[in-house]
């Protein structure tokens, strides 16, 4: 039982924060407050090589595994850039396993290296209005016609449709009332955003201003069964496979924006001057930022745990929910506490702090609350009833 870092491993995080040091907290402030997506960070992850780390060698990546992508994307939050930083890369890192693992040699050669080289920006075309996280009553249709299918329907939540050409779509080909299963019945394909077809529409939010959020109203999409990822009707068992991943580089990077508020509100603690002592001698001061390093640190090694399971092959389901569970709290608890260190400063935008308390929100939230995740730790760990 090895908890340290290879040198490799090492190697990648020392090298992403030095990337990633070029961006100064200016640079994403400025981009938090005009709402412009940040090209050129993403411009030089891709250049850099930095987007295909978790992507097959023989498609232009670098064939690392989730390990490798959790420790680039929590290195690019806690350099400061947030979850603006790390949503601007993070469906490119791991939103294309599905093309990966089912996809055919075509489709992957076609597929991914535009993805890898930033010419592509995708989106995940899945969660819906009044449909949650009940992913098996999905109202988008696709139906069957000459050369592949014609999809209408609404998506909401969608990440990066402003900028993206590409979409990652879930949509049901056969009606839920003639299924056997709830799962059956839905298809995946990886296809053209034609916004000819496509209304994008943005939703205006509290905080991630640069990494737009929308809703997509889609009517005689055409897209061609080439398009399709896997068989017909087997979109919801592929998409379960990348799950897992996603937890994890959530909670990765949830525990980086922790690191981050707690690394400034320390330093604003020993330079804080008051009563003629800076306030870090302050035991009120000391005891929650100290409680808050330890929990991100122990959230960290479930997170790590998950993922080091996952790239064995093994099942990691209920450690990969358990760290973004922790780490969504207590990254959480971590920008609270950095904002009441700071006091009223806390509260200004120069400070930095206000923008990553607002941007903890959003791994606290998604993609699955913490109340749906332990309603799954008390089924699958306790042995409970299922509650849902």
């Amino acid at each position: 039982m090895d908890f340290s870092l290879t040198s490799d491993q090492q190697n990648i995080r020392d090298a992403v924060l030095k990337h990633c040091a070029q961006f100064t907290p200016e640079y994403w402030l400025e981009h938090d407050r005009d709402g412009v997506f940040p090209a050129e960070f993403f411009q030089s992850m891709a250049e850099g090589g930095w987007i295909g780390v978790a992507m097959p060698a023989e498609y232009g990546g670098a064939g690392l595994g989730i390990t490798e992508a959790a420790l680039m994307m929590q290195a690019v939050a806690e350099s400061g850039a947030g979850m603006t930083g790390a949503s601007a890369i993070h469906l490119p890192v791991f939103g294309l396993q599905p093309v990966v693992l089912f996809g055919t040699d075509e489709q992957r050669q076609r597929m991914l290296p535009p993805v890898i080289s930033g010419e592509d920006r995708t989106c995940f075309a899945v969660t819906e209005p009044n449909v949650g996280l009940n992913t098996t009553e999905l109202k988008t249709r696709a139906e069957r016609c000459e050369g592949g299918y014609n999809v209408s329907g609404e998506k909401i939540w969608i990440t990066g449709a402003q900028n993206a050409n590409k979409m990652l779509l879930l949509a049901r080909t056969t009606p839920l009332d003639q299924v056997k299963r709830k799962t059956d019945g839905l298809s995946l394909f990886y296809t053209d955003l034609d916004r000819a077809k496509i209304e994008v529409r943005l939703i205006h939010k509290m905080g991630r201003h640069a990494i737009d959020s929308n809703m997509l109203f889609i009517e005689n999409l055409f897209v061609p069964e080439a398009d399709r990822i896997g068989g017909e009707g087997d979109g919801f068992k592929i998409i379960l496979h990348g799950l897992n991943p996603e937890r994890v580089l959530i909670a990765a990077e949830a525990v980086g924006i922790g690191r981050a508020a707690i690394d400034r509100a320390a330093r604003y603690a020993r330079e804080r001057i008051v009563f003629n002592r800076p306030i870090g001698m302050n035991q009120g001061i000391q005891h929650p930022l100290a409680k808050c390093w330890a929990q991100l640190e122990a959230a960290n090694l479930m997170v790590m745990k998950a993922a080091t399971l996952f790239d064995k092959g093994q099942d990691c389901g209920v450690e990969a929910n358990a760290g973004k569970y922790l780490a969504g709290e207590f990254a959480f608890e971590a920008c609270h506490t950095a904002m009441l260190t700071l006091g009223g400063m806390g509260y200004a935008q120069e400070y930095h702090v206000e923008r990553l308390m607002r941007e903890v929100m959003i791994p606290r939230i998604a993609p699955v609350s913490p109340h749906m995740i332990l309603n799954f730790l008390a089924e699958k760990v306790l042995d409970l009833p299922k509650s849902y």
